[in-house]
């Protein structure tokens, strides 16, 4: 990435907003799937608040990181990827996306410099209408080579000319400080939305959530991953253990099978692996007991849906 450095460094400056008055904004980070958002938010915020996997998909809901400075307060959102819903989960995970569209102050659009999937049509056409100041991140720029860099910097700009193209790598974490300058650049003026030791406004039960629905994702091949939902349904934190009951809910009983495996083996790897997960994400020692469940298409049902938090 040292061979970048001529371009970048016309664009890098120190973080630190000049004005003596206080601003805040919601800033969305939309895309299409498995293009790095949950990447970037991690690398922003400084935790891992998304899980991440190389599955596309793997985020299902808005997260929101938030980010809070003395005289700035950044309320990031993680969105699903822009897809065309084929069942009604992913209905639902379109409609967690329209929200992080209606009340975004800045828009962060990643893009991958490998990828040549575009949006869908109508939301590049909101983005590209859209008063909202747009930054689009060209991310995974350590794995390019600068004819490639400048080729797909000169593409994003003749499709938003509008807008500032920023060359990163989230997962190398490279160019983030000017991202960060330039959103508190664009922030309107206003008091902070959250207290500032506020992280996320998701709460504990969720996160161990995701973190099991990570394992799946990581262990299971096919449609099983796809196919789950995970609800966490006791948390009971004591001085120096988390006690925690959650249920794996699959559609059919041919994946309740595979997801236990033979003698439990299967099951028994991903709750120890979630639990190692969530000893480092929590601090603590982790009691987990898991069971498998079977709610059949529970993926079109409106009632299961929004039971699951939908």
């Amino acid at each position: 990435m040292q061979r970048y450095n001529s371009f970048l460094c016309k664009q890098i400056k120190t973080f630190i907003i000049s004005e003596s008055i206080h601003k805040s904004g919601f800033v969305s980070i939309v895309g299409c799937p498995n293009v790095g958002k949950s990447t970037l938010l991690n690398a922003l915020v400084g935790e891992r608040l998304s899980i991440i996997t190389s599955k596309a998909q793997t985020t299902r809901h808005r997260i929101m990181g938030i980010v809070s400075g003395d005289d700035y307060q950044i309320v990031f959102s993680d969105t699903p990827g822009i897809l065309k819903p084929n069942y009604k989960l992913q209905e639902k995970m379109m409609e967690f996306v329209i929200s992080a569209f209606s009340d975004a102050d800045v828009f962060l659009l990643i893009v991958d410099i490998y990828d040549d999937i575009v949006l869908e049509e109508e939301y590049l056409k909101k983005l590209q209408n859209s008063t909202t100041p747009v930054l689009i991140l060209l991310n995974k720029i350590d794995m390019a080579t600068e004819v490639k860099l400048f080729e797909k910097l000169a593409e994003w700009q003749g499709r938003f000319p509008k807008a500032e193209v920023i060359p990163i790598s989230a997962l190398k974490k490279f160019n983030l400080e000017n991202v960060m300058y330039r959103i508190t650049q664009l922030l309107p003026a206003g008091e902070a939305f959250y207290d500032k030791d506020t992280l996320t406004d998701k709460p504990e039960r969720f996160f161990m959530s995701e973190i099991i629905r990570e394992k799946m994702l990581m262990r299971y091949k096919a449609e099983i991953p796809y196919s789950v939902e995970v609800i966490v349904n006791s948390f009971k934190e004591e001085e120096n253990i988390i006690k925690i009951q959650a249920d794996i809910i699959a559609e059919r009983e041919s994946q309740k099978a595979i997801i236990i495996g033979h003698q439990g083996a299967n099951l028994k790897k991903v709750g120890t692996l979630a639990r190692i997960e969530a000893e480092t994400f929590f601090g603590k020692k982790i009691f987990l007991e898991l069971f498998v469940k079977v709610t059949k298409d529970w993926r079109n049902n409106d009632m299961n849906l929004k039971h699951f938090g939908y």
